[in-house]
């Protein structure tokens, strides 16, 4: 009897020893996920992503993200400026403003930024609606260049390009290795990273969605720059993860047809606005806006 009581007694400490190896592998696959994932494992990623959601907090943002000295162009970056009243500020303001109350109505807070040909200045008002946006206590922004053909947002912030969003998608780092804390509070930013030769694939693996879902819950803001939306396919994809886009166009630059067939690119998607960029001083609106402000000032308004 002892015998077969010592067969089982043993029998069982062999099944428990197996089970505890085969949850030690399974949470070291996971580990290893998380330090190393690779594109075309979203679907791996997902399942564990429940187990993962304490890891995606503000305090282990600020203490993993990378601590940069950031040396801005002052005269695009207007908020980085001591002078409080530059030219456009004013404007930017009244964007946020706007954005604000288009937020009363209906969940915003992931925006993307395009411009229906370069040089429109889509980047330009990116950073610069970034910096008025965490102008008010609290209020947290995750910056992010996703173009990755021609960026220029590193050079506006006088931040380091890479690592950056390309190494995130191609699983060459985690969500933390790629985002920059600047000399701006509660200011964010993720830099298009190094170049890549297929960025439309990079853009459409499914990495990017994955990258929105773990940190969207730490930012009031998460503000995307797009490639231009007409000679590529990247914005129109870019559209797909957001809430609603913005477009920029450029004054007595950008021809109306090219406006239009940007507007048609987001036929489906939510577009929420147009920014017109670069009015000239002396144009009707801009002595409207410049006179009226004058008087309302004057008045006491």
């Amino acid at each position: 009897m002892s015998r077969i009581h010592e067969a089982l007694k043993k029998a069982e400490q062999e099944r428990a020893a197996s089970r505890a190896a085969q949850l030690e592998n399974t949470g070291s696959a996971a580990d290893l996920m998380l330090e190393h994932p690779v594109a075309g494992a979203e679907g791996a990623a997902v399942a564990i992503a429940p187990s993962l959601a304490s890891a995606f907090t503000y305090d282990a943002l600020l203490a993993r993200c990378n601590q940069s000295q950031w040396n801005p162009d002052r005269s695009t970056m207007l908020f980085f400026n001591p002078q409080e009243n530059a030219r456009g500020m004013e404007q930017f303001r009244t964007l946020r403003s706007r954005l604000y109350h288009i937020r009363e109505n209906r969940a915003l807070t992931k925006l993307l930024i395009c411009s229906p040909l370069q040089q429109e200045g889509k980047s330009f008002v990116s950073a610069n609606l970034a910096q008025v946006l965490v102008r008010q206590r609290g209020r947290r922004v995750l910056l992010i260049d996703a173009d990755l053909r021609e960026p220029t947002l590193h050079h506006f912030l006088g931040a380091e390009r890479s690592p950056g969003l390309s190494e995130y998608l191609a699983g060459q780092s985690d969500e933390f290795g790629v985002i920059q804390r600047g000399p701006m509070e509660n200011l964010f930013f993720v830099a298009a990273g190094q170049q890549h030769s297929t960025p439309a694939e990079l853009v459409a693996n499914g990495r990017l969605k994955l990258f929105l879902s773990h940190v969207e819950s730490l930012f009031d803001w998460v503000l995307i720059d797009s490639p231009p939306a007409v000679p590529v396919s990247d914005a129109s994809l870019l559209a797909n993860f957001c809430d609603g886009v913005l477009l920029v166009v450029r004054s007595n630059v950008t021809p109306f047809d090219v406006a239009r067939k940007a507007r048609l690119e987001f036929r489906d998607k939510q577009l929420i606005g147009v920014v017109l960029n670069a009015v000239a001083e002396n144009s009707t609106y801009s002595q409207y806006y410049e006179s009226r402000y004058g008087q309302n000032q004057a008045q006491g308004n």
